[in-house]
């Protein structure tokens, strides 16, 4: 897979430097030098034709959460869907209600997957996903059932990595051959 990875090109996000300023502006916190650092070095990834696959450390509390919007943010502006995957329904419900408050002034259409959603729910995302009319969906392991199917995905993120099972391991390898993840 990382030998596939390493040799397949990828999609070059624009930079869309006064978009992605006026965003991380809105941020109302300053970064710390190691989310700054972060930040430029997962947008470089992403403006280039390398396939990113980055992974991002730190503390509960430590911004994380905002490194990754700024990431989500530019994959929109290029036309394309964001996924965050989290391996519970509490902390896709968490991400969930402060994606909807960090994009708001933005123009980020965001939606939640999981099973706190009702089947008519549920089907307005994957109708949704399907048709491209989500720019951001943040969802549990169901992102990973067969009945999702993503309109030009961009970006994967992954919360928690470590707690997905080798069954969803193995999906995930799947999706993400060609994306920046």
């Amino acid at each position: 897979l990382y030998a596939e990875r390493a040799e397949n090109r990828g999609f070059a996000f624009p930079a869309n430097q006064i978009f992605m300023q006026e965003f991380e502006d809105a941020f109302p916190y300053d970064l710390t030098l190691d989310q700054a650092a972060s930040v430029a070095e997962i947008k470089a990834d992403m403006c280039s034709e390398k396939v990113m696959d980055r992974l991002l450390c730190g503390d509960v509390g430590f911004g994380k959460t905002e490194v990754a919007f700024c990431a989500i943010y530019l994959c929109v502006l290029a036309g394309k869907l964001a996924a965050l995957m989290c391996p519970s329904t509490v902390l896709c419900t968490q991400h969930f209600n402060t994606a909807l408050a960090r994009f708001s002034d933005f123009g980020v259409t965001v939606a939640c997957l999981n099973r706190f959603n009702t089947p008519k729910e549920q089907e307005a995302v994957l109708q949704g996903l399907r048709a491209g009319k989500i720019d951001l969906v943040i969802g549990t392991h169901r992102l990973l059932s067969a009945d999702v199917q993503f309109k030009n995905l961009g970006l994967l993120l992954l919360d928690e990595e470590q707690r997905f099972g080798v069954e969803h391991k193995e999906r995930i390898k799947h999706i993400r051959k060609d994306i920046d993840c």
